[in-house]
């Protein structure tokens, strides 16, 4: 992903809004007696599309403002979401997309990570938790909302920093009219 101050301002909004979503509205939606956590997915699309600088800088953006927004202590969802970010984004850069379930899947996968990751964060922090078998069901939950939202947050990003993305610009690039009996 080219980087220009654009696409930046558009990141930084996208950050913004992504975590304003998730404390709205997605906090107070429960299906399955779970809320959905949106923020895992969107930092691993940010990761796919952008890179591991990109994905491990988003995360680590998205991670501190919620935690200064959840008056919780500073760095727990930094450090968690920027493994999530960059292990998006070396994904990105080590293998070629060629199916659409790549996203989702990736999605559903990093975030029951990230949620694992919260959890032992927490528990270093030493905040006081009841530990159950439901967790797990809760976190298996998470990373099905996760796959379902994953696809439409990697669609709707795609088109939002189609202009930055270079894999595009050097296809566009390349194509040449062909031309028969030549």
């Amino acid at each position: 992903m080219i980087l220009t101050p654009k696409i930046v301002v558009r990141l930084i909004l996208v950050g913004l809004f992504g975590v304003l979503l998730q404390l709205t509205f997605f906090s107070q939606i429960e299906l399955f007696h779970v809320s959905p956590d949106i923020l895992p997915a969107l930092v691993v699309c940010l990761g796919l599309l952008g890179g591991s600088m990109t994905g491990a800088v988003s995360g680590f953006a998205i991670g501190f403002l919620l935690d200064c927004l959840l008056i919780q202590p500073l760095g727990g969802a930094s450090l968690v979401l920027i493994a999530v970010g960059y292990a998006a984004g070396i994904f990105r850069e080590r293998f070629e997309i060629h199916s659409r379930l790549v996203a989702p899947l990736l999605c559903a996968l990093l975030t029951f990570a990230a949620e694992l990751g919260f959890g032992a964060v927490e528990a270093m922090f030493g905040i006081d938790t009841e530990v159950s078998v439901l967790v797990l069901r809760d976190i298996l939950i998470q990373s099905a909302f996760a796959f379902f939202l994953g696809w439409a947050i990697y669609v709707g990003l795609r088109r939002l920093v189609r202009p930055a993305l270079v894999d595009e610009a050097t296809v566009r690039r390349t194509r040449r009219p062909t031309v028969l009996g030549a």
